[in-house]
C-alpha cells in the first residue's frame, strides 16, 4: 500500500503547460526558463521540460548574461544541475554562441560543459569546431577538449 503523497512510478506530481520556473542559488536568481510542457516529480526532485526549452541565465549579482534554448531539458533540483538536449544553441551577452546536441549546466561549480561535437562562434566571428567543451557560466573562460578545426572570417 503506498502511503499519502507517494505518485506512482513514472507518472509526474504536477504538470504545466507554457511554464516559467524560476531556479536561485542562495536567494539570488539564476536562471529563468521558459518551456511548452513541463513535469514536476516531488520525490526524485526532477524536473522535465519537453517543448522548446528557452532560458536566460544571470551571474551571482543577478545579471543577464546568457540565452539558450533547446527541444528538451532535465533539472536535477538537488544537485542544481541541468541538461539541456536536443538543437542546444547558447548566446552570450559578449555576442559569443555555441551549437551542440547536449550541455550540462552546473550551478554549484558555476560550469557548462559537453562531451559532444561543438559549433563555437567567438566574439571575433571566428568558427572554432570540436568536440568536448567547458566553460564558465558566462562564457568568458572556455575551452573546446579537441579542437578539430577553425574557420576565421577575414
Amino acid at each position: 500500500m503506498k502511503k499519502i503523497g507517494e505518485t506512482r512510478e513514472g507518472l509526474p506530481d504536477a504538470e504545466s503547460w507554457n511554464a516559467t520556473i524560476t531556479l536561485t542559488s542562495e536567494g539570488a536568481k539564476r536562471a529563468v526558463i521558459r518551456s511548452g510542457h513541463l513535469e514536476k516529480y516531488q520525490q526524485r526532485q526532477y524536473i522535465l521540460l519537453d517543448q522548446t526549452v528557452d532560458a536566460d541565465f544571470y551571474n551571482n549579482k543577478e545579471i543577464y548574461t546568457s540565452n539558450l534554448k533547446s527541444d528538451v531539458a532535465e533539472i536535477d533540483e538537488a544537485k542544481d544541475f541541468l541538461i539541456a538536449m536536443g538543437n542546444v544553441i547558447v548566446i552570450s551577452d559578449s555576442g559569443v554562441t555555441l551549437f551542440t546536441d547536449t550541455l550540462s549546466w552546473n550551478n554549484v561549480e558555476e560550469q557548462i560543459f559537453t562531451d559532444d561535437s561543438v559549433i563555437f562562434i567567438t566574439d571575433q566571428s571566428d568558427t572554432l569546431y570540436g568536440v568536448g567543451f567547458k566553460s564558465d557560466l558566462e562564457l568568458n573562460n572556455w575551452e573546446i577538449l579537441k579542437p578539430t578545426g577553425v574557420f576565421g572570417d577575414e
